[in-house]
């Protein structure tokens, strides 16, 4: 249910800002607004909890967001705390932020190596990417896994390559477990 409600007012968000041509606007106050969240977990609280009424909740975010932010994300936030949406706008956001990258030709890459890549490494896996896939730029996020054995795991959306030593051991480990004798 969450990944629907999500998904319908990302989608809703999004529409608005292709239409009004207000996508780099709507992005970086949307981004700005996840990181004040983020910041501010005693207001997510608030928002969030039922004791406090509707109408104290939409004067927080007027008071919070009004002369900060643009009309239409203040009016959307305003919509999301009237339909008491306003525990899934983080993933409303992301979606939101996805689909204005995905437009964009943005991918956003993760990155999991067994041990850290220097920059020169960063910068070659980087431009593979770029190269092998449709993105005109992609943004790196990279872990550490010592776990992995070797080798790296690159997700992408829902895509995943994995070409690490575990997954690999794991595979002739079933193979071999496969084999019958005699």
């Amino acid at each position: 249910m969450a990944k629907l409600v999500s998904k319908t007012y990302g989608e809703a968000l999004f529409t608005i800002a292709m239409e009004e041509d207000k996508s780099t606007l709507f992005l970086e106050e949307v981004e700005g607004i996840l990181k004040i969240l983020k910041e501010n977990p005693d207001f997510d609280k608030m928002m969030q909890h039922p004791g406090i009424p509707k109408q104290e909740k939409l004067a927080m975010i007027e008071q919070a967001f009004a002369g900060h932010a643009s009309d239409e994300i203040t009016g959307f936030l305003k919509i999301v705390v009237s339909k008491e949406r306003y525990g899934e706008l983080g993933e409303i956001f992301r979606y939101f932020i996805d689909k204005v990258k995905e437009v964009r030709r943005i991918g956003i890459a993760h990155v999991t190596t067994a041990v850290e890549l220097s920059e020169d490494q960063k910068a070659q896996v980087q431009a593979r990417l770029i190269e092998t896939t449709d993105f005109r730029t992609v943004e790196m996020h990279y872990q550490v896994d010592p776990q992995i054995i070797g080798g790296m795991i690159i997700r992408i959306g829902d895509r995943v390559v994995d070409s690490s030593i575990r997954s690999k051991l794991n595979d002739l480990t079933k193979q071999l477990l496969q084999i019958q004798l005699g």
